[in-house]
């Protein structure tokens, strides 16, 4: 079985110029002093080529990409360097929200900034969606004021937040709606504490940041107030879309190619790296056939974060077994594999789906 079939569902604005793009960020990726670094070199060649308007309206200077292509693109993306993808996965995530705003002054003014790279936006919006939402105390407090908001608290996950010009984030109001708003790193009030050392990906520099009684102008504030205001009547926003299902198999497949290089040396190999590799296939074949189709939902969503976790996992744990002893040091990319396949089960996954994969874990079967 090939294991082109990626190639055969490429969308056209793909060109070999992205392959080549591909190539440059993965080799930028496996030097092994720069995974605790922030990827400064990719990020220069994703601006460089344009990706940095993917998700940007045309009317702005984007390039808006479709469900399909930037799908195709963080899958291919991620192959190459998850911390890149990553970084680049929370910028476009800005870009959805600060496209939910009505004010058309501000989306044209911050959207040329970003779409150029001129400045950089992330988001910080775990405490609106899945993380911290078992606490009684709102994480942020969000106050109106005569002229604007303001924000006081703690955001604990911004990733980039040290080289942000812009975070996307928002509070809980008194009677506890919700709203969403751009605030400037440079307004008072805005502290960002140190990047956390993770268990991979420190490079992101993804690191908490306190809001100090941040006040930001009423044109600021992208939406609400409303209850859950990342879930959106169009479908937009929320936790376990097919962005994390792609990064999740873009890293499959770099883990599941090693497992052939493998395989190519020691043919006893080829019936572990066969049904990895017809799995991912099969995955990718019903995400894009959804996406086609039309038939995308929530449950299929869901299901496709539940089977992608759990090939990242056991194909990066099937690596290091086939490597041995040389993968167990650090640095070597079944280590690696590894540790970025932890990401998947802590980044926006929807409890349906770490319950399905810890039922994995401990083989219950349904």
């Amino acid at each position: 079985m090939s294991d082109d079939y990626l190639n055969q569902i490429r969308p056209e604005r793909f060109t070999s110029e992205f392959d080549a793009l591909l190539k440059t960020v993965s080799d930028y990726a496996h030097r092994p002093e720069t995974e605790h670094l922030w990827p400064d070199g990719s990020w220069e060649v994703l601006k460089q080529a344009g990706v940095l308007g993917w998700n940007i309206p045309l009317q702005f200077g984007g390039a808006e990409f479709s469900a399909i292509e930037m799908t195709y693109g963080y899958a291919s993306l991620a192959e190459a360097c998850l911390t890149t993808t990553f970084v680049l996965t929370q910028f476009n995530a800005a870009c959805q929200r600060i496209n939910w705003s009505e004010d058309h002054d501000v989306k044209a003014r911050v959207f040329n900034e970003l779409a150029t790279g001129a400045k950089f936006a992330t988001v910080g919006i775990s405490h609106l969606t899945t993380s911290r939402q078992h606490l009684s105390k709102p994480t942020v407090v969000a106050k109106q004021t005569s002229t604007g908001w303001l924000l006081d608290g703690f955001v604990p996950w911004v990733t980039g937040a040290v080289h942000a010009d812009y975070i996307v984030t928002g509070g809980v109001c008194e009677e506890g709606t919700q709203i969403l708003g751009l605030v400037s790193t440079g307004l008072q009030g805005v502290e960002v504490q140190p990047a956390i050392n993770m268990l991979s990906m420190t490079g992101s520099q993804t690191g908490p940041v306190k809001l100090n009684e941040v006040e930001i102008s009423a044109e600021d504030l992208i939406a609400g107030p409303v209850e859950n205001v990342m879930k959106r009547p169009d479908g937009q926003g929320g936790a376990g879309s097919l962005t994390t299902s792609a990064l999740a198999l873009g890293v499959a497949r770099r883990t599941i190619k090693k497992l052939k290089a493998e395989a190519d040396k020691r043919p006893d190999l080829e019936e572990i790296y066969q049904p990895f590799n017809a799995e991912c296939e099969e995955i990718f074949t019903d995400m894009f056939g959804a996406l086609n189709s039309g038939t995308l939902n929530s449950s299929i969503s869901e299901k496709t974060r539940e089977r992608s976790n759990s090939l990242v996992l056991r194909a990066s744990q099937a690596l290091l077994a086939a490597v041995k002893g040389a993968g167990f040091v650090k640095g070597h990319p079944a280590e690696r594999a590894i540790r970025e396949a932890m990401f998947f089960l802590v980044w926006s996954c929807p409890q349906p789906v770490v319950h399905a994969n810890m039922k994995e874990f401990a083989c219950v079967l349904d």
